[in-house]
C-alpha cells in the first residue's frame, strides 16, 4: 500500500495549527459495466481504498471509499 506524503498548504500561513494536503496519485479506468457507453462511471485506485468519479466531469473531483467500505460495496448484492 503507498503511503500519502502530506504537505503544509500555502492557505495556512504561519499558524502551528493548519491544514495539511496531499496529492493522490491515481489513474481512472473505466467501469467494466458501462459497455460501450460513452458516459460512465470510472474507478481508481486509492492508497487504502479506491474512488469513484464521473467521466463527464473528471475535474469535479471524486468520492474516495476506504479500503473496508469498498470491498463491502463490492461483495453487496441487490435483492
Amino acid at each position: 500500500m503507498t503511503e500519502l506524503s502530506f504537505r503544509k498548504s500555502s492557505y495556512s500561513g504561519a499558524s502551528e495549527n493548519c491544514m495539511e494536503v496531499a496529492q493522490i496519485p491515481t489513474s481512472f479506468q473505466k467501469n467494466s459495466y458501462s459497455g460501450h457507453a460513452q458516459d460512465c462511471v470510472e474507478i481508481g485506485s486509492l492508497p487504502g481504498g479506491a474512488a469513484i468519479r464521473d467521466s463527464k466531469r473528471p475535474d469535479a473531483g471524486h468520492l474516495p471509499f476506504p479500503k473496508s467500505e469498498w470491498a463491502s460495496f463490492l461483495t453487496t448484492t441487490l435483492k
